[in-house]
């Protein structure tokens, strides 16, 4: 007997001669009597896919009568999901802390707490995006200055913690790769996106070229360990197969650098004139173009990697799981990366790749938000990690 990848807990309801396997049964009573046991940090990923649903769709190049009350209203659902979590965390960190240290020691589990970072950030960008139509400017401003900072701390602190334990701690190797070990290393990029949204409201000066700087320094941060990275997770697709059904919908997690990063050099372009001297702003005003066309058509061709990659799993029985939100946030950063290279290039072909992602964005956001309610209800997804064979057998598998 083995136990399984937390990320690829078989949920297959046949029973074997073992009684000290726990049943389906045994583990949604277990999530019922204590369900905040379980509650890994990978529960912040639909906070994350949320929110890109709003900051996405407030970027588009059309006026679609409703659509900005629409792109609130979710933000507002990400803000109220961000603040439940962030208590039902608080209970699971009190009355569970063994098996949140536990999550520390997981590799698979530990790079989820990068997610930590980019649900406060990602909510606090919306607050400026969208969210001041509701609570006002100065109320949004306050609220996002809170959130980047904090988030922008814990990302920080993830990026060199989590390389730190698997170092020491973690023991891999390189066949257990997986785009889940760039989710610490993406959280400094997405301060970097949406640190220069807070540049206007800072005085003009050194406060301002501080901070535009500082998301510049971000950027290379993650942008160079990604590049370190991303060849291990390559590696091992072309050389170890296919990624276990359960965790093929990461492969989508290698979007979220790319569409951040190009994203990234989008904002520092509109917050570089007034905050940083000439010729640096010039300087700026370059990079979308330069560095987000190439970089959104590598994105394009792993987009459609990994959505064969997905296919492929799905004919071969893999079911939902909470990998699935893999689908929304990095392809959201992809659609935010499209829409500033709308406006930096007057294309019609980037206003066209912004809806078309958009499109597959609220599809994503849709199945996974769904599936996801039903987990709650039933306690399915809150329950046990199951224990598997160690012997090969037919499985389903999903993500906890």
């Amino acid at each position: 007997m083995a136990t399984a990848h937390p990320l690829t807990a078989t949920t297959d309801n046949t029973s074997h001669a073992n009684p000290g396997r726990p049943t389906r049964a045994n583990a949604e009573a277990e999530a019922k009597s204590s369900p905040f046991r379980h509650l890994g940090p990978n529960w912040y990923a639909p906070v994350m896919g949320t929110a890109i649903v709003a900051t996405a769709g407030a970027g588009l190049p059309f006026d679609v009568p409703g659509l900005r009350t629409f792109c609130t209203t979710i933000w507002a659902l990400a803000l109220a999901m961000l603040i439940a979590l962030l208590a039902a965390r608080a209970v699971h960190w009190t009355h569970h802390g063994d098996q949140a240290r536990a999550h520390l020691l997981d590799p698979s589990m530990a790079p989820f707490y990068g997610c930590l970072s980019m649900a406060l950030l990602a909510v606090g960008g919306g607050a400026l995006v969208v969210g001041r139509d509701w609570i006002g400017t100065p109320a949004a401003v306050t609220l996002d200055v809170v959130l980047f900072s904090t988030g922008t701390l814990i990302g920080l602190a993830a990026a060199v913690a989590v390389p730190y334990l698997m170092v020491v701690r973690h023991r891999v190797d390189p066949s257990q790769a997986t785009p889940v070990w760039l989710l610490p290393l993406v959280a400094p990029m997405v301060s970097a996106a949406l640190g220069p949204l807070l540049v206007p409201h800072l005085p003009a000066g050194q406060p301002r070229e501080t901070l535009l700087l500082a998301c510049f320094a971000m950027f290379g941060l993650s942008l160079l360990a990604t590049l370190v990275m991303l060849p291990m997770i390559f590696a091992r697709l072309v050389t170890g197969g296919p990624l276990p059904l359960a965790l093929t919908p990461t492969l989508f997690l290698v979007l979220g650098p790319l569409g951040q990063s190009t994203t990234a050099v989008d904002k520092f372009a509109v917050a570089a004139p007034g905050a940083v001297p000439a010729p640096y702003d010039r300087g700026f005003a370059i990079l979308p173009v330069l560095y987000g066309v190439p970089v959104m058509g590598f994105a394009l061709l792993w987009l459609a990697l990994a959505a064969a990659l997905v296919l492929r799993a799905r004919r071969r029985g893999m079911v939902f799981g909470m990998t699935w939100w893999a689908f929304t946030f990095p392809v959201g950063t992809c659609v935010t990366g499209a829409e500033g290279l709308a406006r930096h290039t007057g294309l019609v072909v980037y206003d066209g790749l912004a809806v078309a992602l958009y499109a597959l964005l609220l599809a994503a956001w849709a199945v996974a938000a769904v599936h996801t309610a039903r987990g709650l209800v039933s306690g399915r997804l809150l329950a046990a990690p199951r224990r598997a064979l160690a012997a090969p057998a037919p499985t389903t598998a999903r993500t906890t």
